[in-house]
């Protein structure tokens, strides 16, 4: 962690490599602290420390550490809040490159090539084209705390933003409609962006049936989990011209194969799950989560189990 926590005296702290096996001097921990952990090191740890009481996940999302297999009366926290800016900044990065088509530019200066489609007098909305936030609607799929940090600087600069959620309302000053009122939104949608985690019920949300009812100049970006999203339904929609464009920062295998078809592409703009890796506040996080273990007291981001 790049902030440590500040811990009590009387508890031991082992600093273990997350590429590895936990050593065999930390068997008895009754709590483990997970954060950049490989699948199988995390299911290791799940069988060999059988005193766990508690895991803290640094990652927003649970899933892996779910995945794992720890015991059912281990209390499983998660790092919700912790990626909050990271991954807004950068999925308004990814955003605004879809709209002022950074990707295209980026390709013809590799060519040499001077680019005056994309330059000199433009209209606003050429053919109805996503090429500016201004007047943009917005539909956030997934509106929890991360929503709330990105749709606030969507809206700075003139997006309509509407999120989408279990339950239909107003969160942090946004309109939120529910999964069920969501084909209703799709075709005045100008940009989608999905930030659902990964459970049973959100596998292939984003599917054909989703694509199908956005608007040809639509984008995709999907920065929550890539099980959530249909990748042979949105490489369809794209080579189909269904679908202006898409940024993606997760996908359902990573890293992305060298030959998996996304990569070339030319209109789906790909980073390397770089959105979050940064966790902020960990090690309060962290400190004030063992004081209340400690206590017996009610901890933080508490996952259902």
């Amino acid at each position: 962690m790049s902030d440590d926590p500040t811990l009590p005296e009387d508890v031991r702290v082992v600093r273990y490599d997350v590429h590895e096996p936990v050593p065999a001097d930390a068997l008895d921990a009754e709590v483990l602290v997970l954060w950049g952990n490989e699948p199988e090191q995390t299911a290791d740890a799940a069988r060999r420390l059988t005193h766990l009481r508690w895991v803290q996940t640094l990652a927003a999302g649970p899933d892996a550490a779910l995945a794992a297999g720890f015991a059912d009366d281990v209390v499983l926290t998660s790092g919700r809040g912790l990626h909050d800016g990271p991954v807004a900044e950068h999925t308004l990065a990814l955003v605004l490159a879809a709209a002022r088509r950074i990707p295209d530019l980026v390709r013809a200066q590799g060519e040499h090539r001077w680019a005056g489609e994309l330059g000199g007098m433009q209209e606003a909305q050429p053919g109805q084209a996503f090429r500016t936030l201004d007047g943009a609607h917005v539909l956030i799929w997934g509106f929890g705390s991360i929503a709330a940090r990105l749709a606030p600087l969507l809206s700075a600069l003139g997006a309509q933003v509407t999120g989408v959620a279990t339950a239909a309302g107003d969160r942090h000053g946004f309109p939120v409609v529910s999964a069920f009122d969501l084909p209703d939104h799709l075709p005045h949608t100008d940009v989608l962006i999905s930030l659902l985690p990964a459970t049973d019920q959100t596998r292939h949300a984003v599917d054909a049936g989703v694509l199908a009812l956005l608007p040809a100049r639509a984008w995709v970006v999907n920065v929550g989990r890539g099980a959530t999203l249909d990748e042979s339904a949105l490489l369809d929609a794209l080579r189909s011209d269904r679908l202006a464009g898409a940024a993606l920062d997760v996908f359902e295998t990573e890293p992305l194969p060298a030959g998996s078809p996304l990569w070339d592409e030319p209109r789906l703009l790909i980073s390397p799950h770089a959105a979050g890796g940064r966790p902020r506040g960990a090690g309060d996080l962290v400190a004030a989560n063992l004081a209340a273990f400690l206590a017996g007291g009610e901890l933080r981001n508490v996952v259902a189990r």
